[in-house]
């Protein structure tokens, strides 16, 4: 799939077109690579027949553009930009306190062109002397060149997973493969992916490999045997296929979900037992076969529930899958919440203020994925950039979306807004105005690198207004790109739990916010959660399962999360 290519050259030109001080056009690329990034098929499909020029936001201009892109790898009005501020802007942005003025401006101060120039530089203590940055921004660059080097070579989840999803499926097509997974830690839902693991069972081993590295997407062949294979695509990921025999299938997708620290916390337990434990299976002293055709089958065989993969982190979930098989029930382990589980989405975006679609759209598309209820939950006008509402666009949305429901069987539309928390924790709409909302979510967008006392009270704030029904996106990170703010999250916690404040798990791939660990201690401090999709188009409700994932690997329960069930007012 090209859809990251694409979406990254035009997001980069929406970029380098604000540097250039051009009006209007950024805003197009930017809703045209947000709606290719959300596309479930293969951009290169759409292209081919004619139907990517179709796609909401995406005009004509636009459309030939995204042709060319991919057709051959480029664009020559991306290498047009490129050649007038030759940086590698689209890598440099992603480093915490480095935003497309900045680069520009190191470019111009220093000459910084890659992440390399941007790391001498700042380790040589030349970016404090480069006026309007300063020794706090050095610090702030230094600390995220780690975090951003970490994630340039790994690929968010959703990507990940719509190409493991897409290279089974591709197999599976063949008619080789009596079995075919994908394992690893995208099995686990890890936020961020290194490579792909796939494991497969079939009669002909020697042609399933040979049809492996057969694939499109296969740009370099780094090993070959008879049952397995390592090859690296064209988008530089390492994908290695292993067949296996099938009574060895479950011992091997076990192994290779992983994690490291799970698989080695159960080969303890098999030890203590006299046993072995590997990919092929489980064996007693004997080394006769205890277990291995299928995953449940070695949990029960060591005296434990089922482990679901989201949780296999050496973190609990070995003591209390014991507990759970010792009781002959689930005992300790949670019942976590699954997909189907969500019948709303709270956290909503139209063209009222950064969407790409109107409310009946957004309404369509919750209903094609099986919604009961959404709620439009559009931007404040806190920033120019975003273009959001006033009071008297409240409450004009407000009664649109009262007709709008007069119409509708079975679904339901709450009216909302997502107000700006400011840096004191005060709102940028005035409580008269949010009393009349069926939802409000607050979020922080901006003065990110306040103290640690300063964001807490900031968040316990927006928390304790009583209109305040969710906190969105809590921490405020991007992976790969902005840090988590820093807060004393516990007491975040606790305000959110005294005031009956969810705390939500954004689903927008670069966000995942709170992050599992986060999600763990929330439920323990007695938080409810809400799972948003913070969708801007209506492609982005595929998100939710990414949320979805998120929840799990910080062991919620359907009981925990706010939009299961029915619909009920959050207030």
């Amino acid at each position: 799939m090209k859809n990251e290519l694409v979406a990254r050259i035009l997001h980069e030109i929406a970029d380098r077109l604000d540097l250039e001080g051009v009006q209007f056009k950024p805003r197009a690329y930017r809703r045209a690579a947000e709606v290719v990034e959300a596309l479930a098929e293969p951009i290169e499909d759409l292209v081919a027949d004619g139907t990517h020029a179709e796609l909401p936001g995406i005009g004509e201009a636009i459309a030939k553009k995204i042709a060319e892109i991919v057709e051959t790898g480029r664009l020559k009005y991306h290498d047009e930009l490129k050649a007038k501020l030759p940086i590698d802007l689209h890598t440099l942005t992603r480093v915490d306190g480095v935003g497309p003025k900045t680069a520009k401006l190191l470019y111009e101060a220093l000459g910084v062109k890659t992440l390399d120039d941007l790391e001498q530089a700042a380790r040589a203590g030349r970016i404090r002397t480069v006026k309007g940055l300063g020794e706090k921004t050095e610090a702030r660059i230094l600390r995220g060149l780690a975090e951003t080097r970490g994630a340039v070579e790994r690929m968010l989840l959703f990507a990940a997973l719509r190409l493991a999803e897409e290279l089974v499926a591709e197999l599976r097509s063949t008619g080789l493969f009596e079995r075919v997974e994908y394992a690893g830690s995208v099995r686990r839902g890890r936020e961020t992916i290194g490579d792909l693991d796939i494991l497969a069972v079939s009669a002909e081993p020697t042609s399933a490999v040979a049809a492996f590295l057969a694939l499109p997407e296969v740009a370099e062949i780094l090993s070959r045997g008879d049952t397995k294979a390592s090859v690296r695509l064209g988008n530089g990921v390492q994908v290695d296929l292993r067949v296996v025999p099938s009574e060895s299938f479950g011992a091997a997708l076990q192994y290779f979900t992983g994690s490291k620290a799970h698989n080695i916390a159960l080969r303890k337990l098999a030890v203590a037992r006299g046993w072995k434990l590997n990919e092929y299976g489980l064996y007693d002293a004997d080394d006769k076969p205890l277990a291995g055709e299928d995953e449940a089958g070695v949990y029960r065989a060591l005296g434990l529930g089922f482990i679901p993969p989201e949780l296999r982190e050496d973190a609990g979930e070995i003591e209390a899958a014991a507990k759970a098989a010792a009781r002959n029930r689930r005992g300790g382990l949670p019942r976590l919440v699954e997909l189907a589980d969500l019948q709303g989405d709270l956290h909503v975006h139209t063209q009222a203020s950064d969407g790409l679609a109107s409310i009946a759209d957004m309404v369509a598309a919750a209903r094609a994925r099986g919604l009961k209820y959404i709620a439009i939950t559009d931007h404040t006008r806190f920033a120019e950039v975003i273009g959001g509402l006033n009071v008297d666009d409240v409450a004009g949305q407000i009664d649109a979306i009262g007709k709008l429901n007069k119409t509708l069987r079975g679904f339901h539309v709450l009216t909302g807004i997502e107000v700006n928390v400011q840096p004191d924790g005060s709102l940028d709409l005035p409580d008269e105005v949010l009393a009349a909302l069926d939802v409000v979510v607050a979020a922080v967008h901006s003065h990110f690198r306040l103290t640690k006392d300063e964001m807490t009270a900031r968040l316990q704030r927006a928390c304790e207004n009583e209109h305040v029904d969710i906190l969105a996106h809590p921490t405020g990170r991007k992976i790969g790109e902005r840090p988590p703010c820093d807060a004393d999250w516990d007491a975040v916690f606790a305000a959110a739990a005294k005031t009956g404040t969810a705390l939500e798990i954004n689903a927008n791939p670069i966000r995942l916010d709170l992050s599992a660990e986060l999600v763990r201690r929330a439920i323990g401090a007695g938080c409810k959660l809400s799972i948003g999709s913070d969708a801007h188009a209506p492609e982005h409700f595929e998100f939710l399962r990414l949320g979805v994932l998120t929840a799990r690997r910080g062991w919620a329960e359907a009981k925990n999360v706010l939009n299961v069930g029915p619909l009920r007012q959050p207030r």
